[in-house]
């Protein structure tokens, strides 16, 4: 679900959601360099990713695929796990943040939509509350399915890391190799966006229907 539509259709709730997105990419990125500050790590902060300026997250390539097809990406938050208090925790606890996060604004968003259509903006919408729907229809979808595509257990998503936490230690050396590794980052994007595509955009689909149904929109 890319947003260019969204851009020749209505330019303004493409403004709106091209906002929302990167402050969301910056939550996202933000949550993990706070997260790993808390649980032990200061390499993120040393790098001056504790803070919601876009400008230090976001990343042209990860950017641009959000706009085109849905699914993107920001600069990865620096992490050093060694220097967690307590490792497996520090591991779960910092790839969790950021997907909670984008599953908390998408919430609120519905959120939102659902208090438009109790007051009844939904019906016989202006402009203004049809722009406002239509955004925030398309930025709670994509953060709902940046929060879902970053669970998938594929290195380097925050899913991998969710499941290392639970694996033997003696596997970790391996999985941090993997993803260190440029070539394996490429066959596994590409894969995502070639091979796995269809099934992956149908099961996204599925998820963001059932979403919206729990806040009866």
């Amino acid at each position: 679900m890319g947003l260019l539509p969204l851009l020749q259709s209505d330019p303004l709730a493409f403004g709106l959601v091209v906002l929302v997105l990167m402050l969301s990419l910056a939550l996202h990125e933000w949550g993990h360099a706070v997260t790993a500050l808390w649980m032990g790590d200061p390499t993120a902060a040393q790098q001056g990713r504790v803070t919601l300026n876009p400008l230090k997250h976001l990343e042209l390539i990860g950017s641009l695929m959000i706009l085109l097809v849905g699914i993107g990406w920001a600069k990865p938050v620096p992490i050093y796990p060694p220097n967690f208090r307590h490792y497996r925790l520090g591991l779960l606890v910092v790839s969790l943040a950021g997907i909670v996060i984008n599953l908390l604004i998408a919430t609120l968003l519905a959120l939102l939509l659902r208090w438009m259509l109790d007051m009844g903006y939904l019906y016989n919408p202006s402009a203004f509350w049809a722009m406002v729907a239509r955004a925030a229809v398309v930025a709670a979808s994509i953060n709902l399915t940046l929060a879902v595509f970053n669970l998938l257990p594929i290195p380097p998503l925050d899913g991998s890391k969710i499941v290392q936490s639970f694996l033997p230690l003696r596997w970790h050396p391996f999985i941090w190799r993997l993803e260190a590794n440029p070539t394996y980052a490429v066959v596994a994007l590409l894969l995502l966006l070639t091979v796995l595509r269809q099934p992956l955009v149908g099961f996204l689909s599925g998820v963001r229907q059932q979403f919206f149904q729990l806040f009866g929109l």
